[in-house]
């Protein structure tokens, strides 16, 4: 969805044969000394299982308050991981099939200038190539950020739109695929988006910190660092409390980086998804917009590593933060979150120090 200050500490919670600490550390501390954003924590998962944790800045830009060690973070498009696991999740019980058409489950939903819900399937829509476009208008949002929105209200915003091209002609990121993704699992389920997530997802893996915002609830509820945007004039908006309705089943997801960590690892072991539909979900088409070489399968993204290899994942940014990192087929991962949407030079240093992180 959709990137300073004094450098934090080291805050290891176990050592493992894998990146230096210093390494990492020095990166995040660049991330705040150098690219100004207010705080970065990163997890890192070795080859043995075992994990470290990292802080840089500070968690309250007013107080100056320290970064909470692994503290939750609005994990934004991560949110879109979990949304595709539920869907295939109801694949493997034959409750939707992957190439019937949204009409299939949401009947006379989705008409519009150049696109049809007859003609778009829940594939294109989890791959981000069906052409609708995005309901997500970012201004709106940064000037009234504790709005609630109802799905309806923001599909209605996209379909009163043009399509951006025929039904599997491209990729093109569009967060309307998962607003609907999300309303086809109530539908089929008879359950709310967000419980249906708590109980295939977070609770089957017990991810003890990742929650998805009920409706009103605008606080990160455990110990967190702020969110902010940087204004105009160069000082720091907080956009820690928001409403995440206009994320919802594209961005809602509130976690930690070892969480997020836990749950691609979860997933890539195959411990959420039968054999057939994590293929599925792995089968990727080329996404040259997010990336030279990224490419997109079924709410997940694969990027080549420098060393050899693909990462697994998929990041996500929202109002206050940014995260990103990969997980790999030997069990290696790194998530890293700045307290900010940073800009494009900035998300190439976290790009580089998750790449970094995982080769060394």
């Amino acid at each position: 969805m959709a990137g300073a200050v004094a450098a934090g500490a080291l805050a290891p919670t176990a050592a493992f044969a894998g990146p230096r600490p210093d390494t990492v550390q020095q990166r995040l501390d660049a991330l705040v000394k150098q690219d100004g954003v207010p705080a970065a924590l990163a997890t890192v998962k070795g080859r043995d299982g075992r994990t470290r944790t990292y802080t840089a800045g500070v968690g309250n830009a007013a107080t100056k308050a320290k970064v909470p060690v692994d503290g939750q973070i609005r994990a934004g498009s991560n949110t879109k991981a979990f949304t595709a696991v539920v869907v295939l999740q109801l694949v493997a019980e034959g409750k939707v099939d992957l190439d019937a058409t949204v009409d299939t489950y949401l009947p006379g939903l989705v008409r519009g200038d150049g696109f049809d819900g007859r003609t778009i399937t829940v594939r294109q829509l989890l791959q981000h190539t069906s052409g609708l476009p995005d309901y997500l208008d970012k201004e709106v949002i940064l000037n009234a950020p504790r709005r609630y929105y109802e799905p309806r209200e923001l599909l209605d915003a996209a379909l009163a739109q043009k399509a951006r091209f025929a039904p599997g002609a491209q990729w093109e990121y569009s967060n309307t695929n998962y607003l609907l993704a999300g309303l086809i699992i109530q539908k089929v389920t008879g359950r709310p988006f967000g419980e249906e997530v708590t109980t295939r997802v977070i609770d089957r893996i017990g991810l003890r910190h990742t929650y998805v915002p009920v409706p009103g609830d605008m606080t990160i509820h455990e110990a967190h660092p702020q969110g902010y945007q940087r204004a105009a004039d160069g000082s720091l908006r907080d956009y820690t409390e928001l409403d995440p309705s206009w994320g919802w089943a594209a961005g809602a997801v509130v976690s930690t980086n070892t969480d997020i960590t836990r749950f691609y690892g979860a997933l890539l072991e195959g411990r959420l998804l039968p054999a057939a539909q994590l293929a599925q979900m792995r089968t990727t088409v080329p996404a040259e917009a997010a990336g030279t070489a990224v490419r997109y399968g079924l709410g997940l993204v694969s990027r080549p590593l420098s060393c050899g290899g693909t990462a697994w994942g998929h990041g996500g940014t929202i109002p206050g933060y940014y995260t990103a990192g990969g997980t790999t087929d030997d069990g290696r991962a790194v998530n890293i979150a700045v307290t900010t949407i940073p800009d494009g030079n900035t998300m190439d240093h976290i790009t580089q120090a998750a790449d970094e992180a995982l080769c060394r």
